[in-house]
Parts: structure tokens; sequence; C-alpha cells
């Protein structure tokens, strides 16, 4: 019978795991309006959208990070297969992190920059999300097992 203090642990993991889910299901609602926008008409709702997405991009790259990944990079996670897992995907984890966090940087408010590249951005951004989201749900089912 699992301790108090493992239970405990195993919820909190859940609810970690609920919270990246939740905001992965808005990042992508948002990555498919901002793949409708049109780079070359810009206007000013259009920047609001993308920068309403780079925010929620960088949210779901923290709720990993501080969230599923912390405990793990941390040494903390006691379940062998686990921490297998997470030490074999997390050097990927972190390259699409720095894409990611590259990509907002790019396009966030305050940078009102040549938006040319937004549809081929947004196209590679959306290969590495799903790259990252395929590795993230291997770590998920480990740690739900």
């Amino acid at each position: 019978m699992p301790s108090a203090r493992s239970t405990e642990r195993r919820n909190a993991a859940r609810q970690q795991i609920e919270h990246m889910l939740a905001e992965r299901q808005q990042l992508f609602a948002l990555l498919l309006q901002a793949s409708n926008l049109d780079a070359g008409s810009m206007e000013s709702q259009d920047e609001e959208l993308l920068v309403e997405f780079c925010e929620m991009l960088v949210d779901y790259i923290a709720a990993g990070h501080f969230g599923l990944y912390e405990r793990i990079a941390k040494g903390r996670e006691r379940r062998q297969d686990v921490a297998s897992i997470a030490k074999n995907i997390y050097p990927q984890i972190e390259q699409s992190t720095q894409q990611a966090l590259a990509f907002s940087e790019k396009y966030s408010a305050g940078n009102k920059n040549n938006h040319t590249n937004l549809t081929n951005d947004l196209s590679s951004l959306g290969m590495i999300l799903a790259v990252r989201i395929d590795l993230e749900d291997q770590l998920i089912a480990r740690i739900l097992g």
C-alpha cells in the first residue's frame, strides 16, 4: 500500500500534468488561429493574437519545465523507469524549449519586426511542438503508469 507521502506526490504530479495538458490545448487553439494570419498585412488585432500566442507558448514551456521536469532534473524522481525515459528525452525537450523561446522572442510584444517569415516560422514551430508532445506523452504515460 502506498504511503500518504507517495500518494500526495502522485496527486501533485497528476495536477501538474493536467495543467500542462490544458495549456497545450489552449496553445494549439491559438496556433491554429495564428496560422491563418496574413503576415503581409498584420493589423493590431493580428499583433494581439500573435502576442497572446507567444505568451501561451512560454506558459506551456514553463509548465513543463517547472512542473513536470523540475523534480526529475533535481534527481528527486524515485521511479527508475520514469527517470530513465526522462534522461533520454530531456535533451530533445530542452532543444525544443530553446527553439520555442526564440520564436517567442522574435514575435512577442515590443518586437514589431518584419513578419515575412511568420508562416514558415509557425510551420516549423508546429513541427517542433509535435515532436515535443510525442516525447512528453511518453514521459506522462510512464509517470501515470
